[in-house]
């Protein structure tokens, strides 16, 4: 092997990768890097960016842990977690598969299931606000009073916020789900459905003997993918009710928020986010947890 030099290294491309590498470098230590570095500085601080910080250590994780609000937040958000994954995970690939059985105007269908994606979140959420009325005028109960159901409070009880929640995150974000399951099903083999009409098999046994077997590394990604983003829910719960009623849809992003905005005087900036690290540390270790335990079974 020829011994490498400061002037082989040039004449090799090593300065040419350095000049390239630098604008990519710059930008993840700005924009990346710099702000993870500064929030776990900020959580060993007390600060309200009014002030000048003082260092208290590991005080604002015991107070966030001490917070009697800090369990009712996370029963919540796995409550919506478990909700969202019990409803919205299985009606997008029931979707993906009717509309994968469509041959005429299939294109306008799978526009009008990704359409609730393109309307922009916020509007979404004050529109099903409209919808949501608990009086007897309220859209979802006057449908609800044709088949003598109803009225519901919907968001104003605590039984029924969370559920309310719940089906409006799903109506808007299954569409995207869908398409990854449209453009999933078009890598399955055809040959293997007309082997199974061949002999016999019905719709529900060739979704449950081909298709989902062989989705099934895309089902393990949006399903870990879905629950990241359930554990992360904070625009439905804020812009609904606020956390309300009496706390019922308090969840953990939306107690960050309260801690960091919540006081007009300048927030308590250090707990806000001690409480992030601790969510984003539960989300690595799930995750990891879950990646090894599916790693035999996505690879069969």
């Amino acid at each position: 092997m020829p011994r490498r030099t400061p002037v082989t290294w040039v004449r090799g491309g090593g300065l040419t990768t350095v000049l390239f590498l630098i604008p990519l470098l710059f930008a993840f230590g700005a924009f990346s890097w710099y702000p993870i570095v500064r929030t776990v500085l900020m959580s060993l601080q007390h600060t309200n960016l009014v002030q000048p910080a003082t260092w208290v250590g590991f005080k604002n994780f015991e107070q966030v842990w001490h917070d009697p609000l800090f369990p009712v937040a996370v029963k919540n958000t796995a409550y919506f977690a478990g909700l969202a994954l019990l409803f919205g995970y299985p009606i997008p690939l029931v979707a993906a598969v009717l509309l994968s059985e469509v041959r005429k105007r299939r294109g306008i269908y799978s526009a009008l299931a990704y359409l609730p994606v393109v309307i922009p979140p916020v509007v979404a959420v004050l529109l099903w606000k409209v919808f949501y009325d608990a009086s007897s005028a309220g859209a979802f109960n006057t449908m609800l009073h044709w088949i003598h159901l109803g009225p519901y409070p919907w968001l104003q009880s605590e039984q029924w916020a969370m559920p309310s929640l719940v089906l409006e995150s799903t109506w808007a974000n299954a569409g995207a789900t869908v398409i990854i399951y449209l453009a999933a099903l078009t890598s399955v083999q055809t040959e293997l459905y007309e082997a199974a009409s061949v002999d016999g098999a019905g719709l529900l046994r060739k979704v449950w003997h081909i298709t989902l077997p062989q989705l099934r590394g895309i089902l393990l990604v949006t399903m870990i993918l879905q629950i990241i983003g359930t554990a992360q829910v904070f625009l439905e719960p804020y812009l609904f009710t606020a956390g309300g009623p009496a706390n019922a849809t308090l969840t953990v992003l939306l107690m960050i928020y309260n801690y960091a905005f919540g006081n007009s005087l300048g927030g308590d900036y250090g707990a806000a986010t001690a409480l992030s690290l601790m969510l984003a540390g539960f989300l690595a270790v799930f995750s990891l947890i879950y990646l090894r335990a599916t790693r035999s079974w996505s690879t069969r």
